[in-house]
């Protein structure tokens, strides 16, 4: 598109140099001189890149006019298509996120036994927030995972106030703490962020958690935030993903696990074709209302992977 714009500037540059240049000939000649006229259109299109200029004829305000536009096409053009270029390159989204989070007792929490224990005897819930790295020859390291919450109230004048809450998850330890850290990011693998709700959920949407009622909250939408950095480029990547209270964003049920295999591929893993489902029993469907597929199938999307060496 960038390429057509400046072709048809420069053939525009071309014809209205031809119109306004001091010749014998007549217009509808100097016009039919094809040749001409196309040589004159790639030294402007180079004018216009940047790597030529016009030679305006003396005397001549058109042609000056003409050249000005061209120069200063030309000095703007490759810083824009640098910056194009960067943004595409540095601009990774390497997260896939699961399509909602899901919502479960806090006692299901089996990847935190101390915690998972401690609530043996609650009705406490807690939200849990999956996520990948796809791409296949991106190293991560740093990940830190954050969560906040945004709602809206009345004030005392009735008007609309934003608010944002700081959310606490679990970090390494099943310990409540402000983020959650892992120091590498496997490719492929599963990472789950958990969410206490410090409430019961009987059903969806929740109206309280970490001790915030949101009866009288409009808009509720949670946030999560994951910052990394390639390893070698040392580039940062951001990402986010909200999720509407109000909306579809939230399931009741339990992430249906996988069972890692260091011999296979990540994608072979049993349990990878049901990322996005919740164990048989626990929420009802899966989100696109079908059968879950047999355990070990290729993820929607992915090829079929060979089998590595252990």
């Amino acid at each position: 598109m960038t390429l057509s714009a400046l072709a048809a500037l420069a053939s525009a540059i071309a014809v209205a140099w031809t119109l306004s240049e001091d010749s014998d000939r007549g217009i509808a000649e100097r016009l039919r001189d094809g040749e001409e006229l196309a040589g004159l259109a790639l030294g402007a299109l180079r004018a216009c890149i940047g790597t030529d200029s016009l030679s305006p004829e003396p005397d001549s305000v058109a042609h000056a006019l003409l050249a000005t536009v061209a120069s200063i096409t030309g000095a703007l053009v490759p810083a824009v298509l640098l910056g194009i270029v960067l943004i595409k390159m540095f601009a990774l989204r390497p997260f896939v996120w699961r399509r909602r989070a899901s919502v479960a007792p806090a006692y299901t929490v089996h990847q935190f036994r101390e915690y998972a224990a401690r609530h043996r005897d609650s009705t406490n819930a807690v939200i849990g927030v999956r996520f990948y790295n796809h791409i296949d020859n991106l190293a991560l390291a740093d990940l830190r995972v954050t969560a906040q919450m945004r709602y809206l109230e009345r004030s005392q004048e009735g008007l609309l106030v934003i608010y944002k809450m700081k959310l606490r998850v679990l970090d390494e330890k099943g310990e409540e703490s402000t983020e959650r850290y892992w120091p590498s990011v496997e490719r492929g693998a599963p990472f789950t962020v958990w969410i206490p709700v410090d409430a019961p959920v009987p059903r969806l949407p929740f109206t309280r958690i970490q001790g915030k009622d949101l009866s009288g909250s409009q808009g509720v939408r949670l946030l999560v935030r994951l910052t990394a950095r390639t390893v070698g480029m040392g580039t940062e990547i951001v990402d986010e993903r909200w999720f509407d209270l109000d909306g579809d964003d939230f399931e009741t049920g339990r992430f249906v696990p996988l069972q890692p295999d260091l011999g296979q591929d990540v994608w072979t893993w049993r349990g990878w074709a049901e990322f996005d489902g919740l164990l048989p029993g626990e929420g009802g469907p899966p989100p696109d209302g079908g059968a879950r597929p047999p355990a070990g199938d290729t993820p929607p999307g992915r090829a079929p992977a060979t089998r590595r060496a252990p």
